[in-house]
């Protein structure tokens, strides 16, 4: 380290509930969301450069996660972090592992805004930083809340009409209609369009078994059917279905053990589960040269977090990439200027340095946080 190197020497937290757009969205075991607290972390250094990172838990009984958690935890982590350079990426995450063990939701926030610092410094957005440009246009899914069947096929003939040709059939948990949803969801199927069904650990294995034995002939992803990563592999050796695991990995231990079981075809990477864009690039990087394809996303969030997974998404080789969410239009409200821009169906990365983007500071008024060195 030199002398000149930018040192951390105030970090803040900021707070802001955003309501779902259309009222609620629904998952399985009777999860229903209705608004989501979202938490913008500021990091300051001596050299007036600032970094900013989100996380937006999708409410407290989804994964071991929960917006009121995020605010201690910066608290307990922020003293040891004043003083570093923040541009020392694996510096920085190694340190905040000594310091707090496990809660990846708190840490994430605090990497991605020492990843928009680095990029800052260097004049470069963060996809060339993460591994290089390999594509502008990001292919996006639309995730479908977990509706009656005809809505759900209303809901998904609207978005194909905006351009998307991924959908995600959200499940609730009843077999049997389940499998009406899904079977009723495909049917609207054109050409060259994905669907993938998602039940959010929300299956039993039985119940599981008994919905990929009456879908054989449906055209679907089975994405995190049940809660374990055994039963999912258990339920993936009986089902001719592609294979796509979310919550099973919360980072790269997990990640290697579903590889040598060959558990999936597809991993959903979301970056504040995994910790921050240090933790989700190594798993990413892995998955890419193991030839298992991915999803690149967040748990939820605004502005600030669709532009940290548009970088991270823009820097994996096409062939790895099966799609991206632009989480930030589920949510009714904008927390940032400078989101990446959709265009029918795809998003486009920008090309300003670090994450490009600005928050909106009347949206987020005073901090609900602050330490200074």
């Amino acid at each position: 380290m030199t002398s000149s190197a930018p040192r951390i020497n105030r970090i803040s937290a900021y707070q802001v509930t955003l309501p779902v757009v259309g009222g609620e969205y629904r998952m399985a075991m009777n999860k229903v969301i209705q608004s989501a607290v979202s938490t913008v972390v500021r990091i300051e250094t001596d050299t007036g450069i600032a970094g900013h990172g989100e996380v937006c838990p999708l409410g407290s009984n989804y994964l071991p996660a929960y917006s009121n958690g995020v605010v201690p935890g910066l608290a307990e982590l922020a003293p040891y972090l004043l003083g570093q350079n923040p541009a020392e990426l694996n510096c920085i995450n190694h340190l905040m592992d000594g310091c707090l063990k496990g809660h990846n939701y708190v840490k994430s926030p605090i990497d991605v805004a020492c990843w928009d610092i680095f990029g800052q410094i260097t004049g470069q957005p963060l996809h060339v930083l993460l591994g290089g440009s390999h594509q502008q246009r990001l292919p996006l899914y639309y995730s479908l809340s977990s509706v009656s069947p005809n809505d759900m096929a209303d809901a998904a003939n609207l978005y194909r009409a905006k351009g998307y040709r991924q959908f995600q059939i959200k499940c609730d948990g009843d077999v049997e209609a389940d499998i009406a949803r899904i079977r009723t969801v495909c049917a609207t199927r054109e050409p060259g369009e994905i669907f993938i069904a998602d039940a959010n650990q929300g299956w039993s294995q039985h119940e599981a078994m008994r919905l990929v034995q009456a879908l054989q002939d449906v055209s679907v992803y089975i994405e995190q059917p049940c809660e374990t990563l055994e039963s999912c592999l258990t339920v993936r050796k009986q089902s001719p279905h592609p294979f796509k695991l979310d919550e099973s990995i919360d980072g790269l231990q997990t990640l290697l053990t579903a590889l040598e079981k060959q558990a999936m075809d597809v991993v959903c990477i979301k970056i504040s589960k995994v910790g921050g864009l240090t933790k989700a690039r190594q798993i990413r990087d892995l998955c890419a040269s193991s030839g298992i394809a991915m999803t690149v996303e967040d748990t939820w969030g605004s502005d600030i977090v669709t532009s940290a997974l548009s970088h991270l998404a823009a820097s994996t080789p096409p062939h790895a990439l099966l799609n991206t969410a632009d989480l930030n239009h589920y949510m009714d409200g904008s927390i940032a200027v400078g989101a990446p821009e959709i265009d029918h169906g795809y998003m486009k990365v920008a090309d300003r340095p670090g994450l490009g983007i600005e928050p909106r500071w009347d949206v987020l008024d005073e901090p609900v946080y602050a330490i200074s060195r």
